[in-house]
């Protein structure tokens, strides 16, 4: 047989087939890294460890340029790594943060929603966010308003002067109901417990990038888009519009701070500094408002100071029924009871009124008898009643 020829026909001819290579080999194949077989002789390592464990310890045991990696190729590399055990309850849009629409909204009032939410995409519930029934596009919105401002060629035809694209916006209904409008799209709906890669593979396979998070007994607990997962493994995403957010928290010019009650525990102790230690309260919470509610027990309201964390104190900015939203975190200062200092000058002029008591209420010497009476006696018993038949007492 000519080398020409297929060999694939062939039952005897193995040469295009996978060899089967035995366990104890896996460890010594030519495209291993050098650096691997050094990291596994140094620890002992064996041949059964999982690939993800030995990437993971190469690169943290690495610098950039000694496995081939750049700074944002590890970067990358472990934001993978580090996706495979992360929840969508780690990436997901809490409840309170969610911009969502009611069915029967007008579309001039959608139009300026999505305006000002700037987002491309809503969620459309009926009576509360518990009763979702999907979500509204942008572009459909756009696509509706645009059909139903083109004229029909038979009125274009009649018209002395054209309208520019043959649209007349004046035609499109803004009071029409988003419900009559057919531009509602369905949602995913996903546990908080699933794998944040899990749902990323659903997106691209239903086509749907935009996720409803509920709990067991089919609340709503948050939202996660694509856009979401996609930023765990890249960062943070930002277009043309999407501005500048200020600092989660600020030193002021009285060393006071101004923050987010949605900045994260870590943020804070970074700035702040390792004496914030917020303690059993901390614990199972992320965040400076989740905290403070541990810390109190219930949800503080506007302008309630909170002592505590340690030295510090906790003002509350702005809140509303359902979160806290800005504080401010100061040094406690130490503030002094009225009561104390009244206290005291009643303890001061006690002894002066005692004093002063026995001089006035003193009995004069009684002629007759020749003798005076001590001043210890008459001070030790004041309220004592004079002798019968004597009335220098009573003077």
């Amino acid at each position: 047989m000519s080398d020409s020829e297929p060999v694939h026909d062939n039952p005897r001819n193995t040469r295009n087939l996978p060899a089967v290579v035995p366990p104890s080999e896996m460890g010594r194949t030519a495209s291993e890294n050098w650096l691997v077989r050094a990291i596994r002789n140094l620890f002992g390592w064996k041949g059964g460890n999982s690939v993800r464990d030995d990437l993971q310890v190469v690169l943290d045991a690495s610098q950039p340029d000694d496995i081939g990696f750049s700074a944002v190729e590890r970067t990358l590399l472990r934001n993978i790594l580090d996706l495979h055990e992360r929840r969508i309850a780690d990436v997901m849009v809490h409840r309170a943060d969610i911009v969502a629409v009611k069915r029967d909204i007008p579309l001039g009032e959608l139009m300026s929603l999505f305006e000002s939410a700037s987002h491309s995409r809503l969620v459309v519930y009926n009576d509360t966010l518990d009763d979702p029934e999907g979500m509204v596009h942008i572009r459909d919105l756009l696509a509706f308003m645009t059909a139903q401002a083109r004229l029909p060629e038979a009125v274009k035809s009649k018209r002395k002067k054209p309208l520019p694209a043959g649209l007349d916006l004046r035609t499109v209904d803004l009071a029409m109901p988003l419900a009559d409008a057919s531009i509602i799209r369905k949602l995913l709906y996903v546990p908080p417990s699933m794998r944040a890669i899990d749902l990323l593979a659903q997106m691209q396979a239903s086509r749907i990038h935009l996720a409803l998070v509920v709990d067991e007994y089919g609340g709503t607990d948050g939202l996660v888009s694509i856009e979401d997962l996609v930023e765990q493994i890249v960062g943070e995403i930002d277009d043309e519009h999407d501005s500048d957010e200020p600092p989660a928290i600020v030193r002021q010019a009285d060393n006071s701070f101004i923050a987010d009650a949605r900045a994260s525990l870590d943020d804070v102790r970074a700035v702040i500094g390792e004496d914030f230690v917020t303690g059993e309260a901390g614990e199972g919470v992320e965040t400076l408002g989740g905290y403070l509610v541990n810390h109190v027990g219930r949800l503080p309201v506007r302008g309630e100071l909170i002592s505590g964390p340690g030295h510090f104190e906790v003002e509350v900015l702005d809140a509303d029924p359902r979160r806290v939203k800005r504080l401010r975190i100061a040094l406690r200062k130490e503030r002094s009871t009225p009561r104390i200092p009244r206290e005291r000058g009643r303890r001061e002029a006690a002894p002066e009124t005692s004093t002063e008591t026995p001089i006035e209420s003193a009995p004069e010497p009684n002629p007759e008898s020749g003798a005076a009476p001590e001043a210890g006696q008459a001070s030790g018993n004041d309220n004592a009643s004079p002798p019968a038949g004597d009335g220098a007492g009573q003077q």
